[in-house]
């Protein structure tokens, strides 16, 4: 991992580094934070989602191998979200079929272990240039300002009602987020599957019923209502006046 001289930057990058290797993420934050970016580093994969909506950074730099929950479940979990931030995977495994798994989970660029500074710096900037990229819309995927009194904050992904957060567990949460970002539409039954038990293959796909039949009971006191078409999916509605 050499690099070939520092470059003075014009503008300060927000990083969110999950890496749970201490020499590398000590190397890295150090070097990138001298390159004027602004660093966050998180070592352990159960924990990486919580700090990533907790200040929604420009990119994000995601190694697999972490404990807790390796990286492609963090991924997985965060595109089910809506968590769009530009990601790229720094990984030692450099398999065509690893790099194919990960951009087919969410990632937006790889690069193998071990790698030259100048160029995932130069790769972390390509990222973050993209349009719509960057703190202001690296939140969850655009939705409707308001449905039925429900709104998704754009920064955190909490769900709010009437302007108090929804209390529900995670999968509850993630069913609704999925379904506000298309209210009134038809959602695949399998894509809401993909969304709510991202990285978990071993949840059954009828295990989606479950989780619908438990937001329709939460939803009972609000304006919304979901409904289910048979065949086609689950969408939401307003209740009639």
């Amino acid at each position: 991992m050499a690099g070939r001289g520092f470059a003075r930057l014009h503008s300060t990058m927000k990083l969110l580094l999950i890496e749970d290797n201490l020499a590398m993420q000590t190397t890295l934050a150090r070097s990138f934070e001298r390159r004027g970016m602004q660093v966050v580093v998180c070592g352990d994969g159960s924990k990486a989602l919580a700090r990533w909506r907790a200040s929604v950074p420009d990119v994000v730099a995601l190694d697999l191998s972490l404990p807790g929950q390796d990286g492609l479940q963090v991924l997985a979990q965060a595109r089910a979200e809506g968590l769009s931030t530009p990601v790229i995977i720094l990984t030692a495994r450099g398999t065509v079929g690893d790099r194919i798994l990960g951009l087919n989970t969410g990632a937006d660029d790889y690069l193998a272990k071990p790698f030259d500074l100048d160029e995932l710096e130069a790769r972390l900037r390509a990222l973050a240039r993209r349009p719509g990229a960057g703190p202001g819309n690296g939140g969850p995927l655009p939705s409707v300002p308001e449905f039925a009194g429900l709104r998704v904050d754009q920064d955190s992904g909490a769900v709010y009602h009437l302007g108090l957060p929804v209390d529900a567990p995670p999968r509850e949460l993630a069913l609704l987020r999925a379904l506000l970002v298309r209210p009134g539409q038809a959602v695949a039954k399998e894509r809401l599957w993909e969304q709510v038990f991202a990285g978990q293959a071993d949840a059954s796909p009828d295990a989606i019923e479950v989780v619908a039949y438990r937001l329709r009971k939460r939803l009972a006191h609000t304006e919304a209502r979901l409904i289910t078409l048979r065949g086609l999916g689950y969408l939401l509605q307003k209740a009639p006046q």
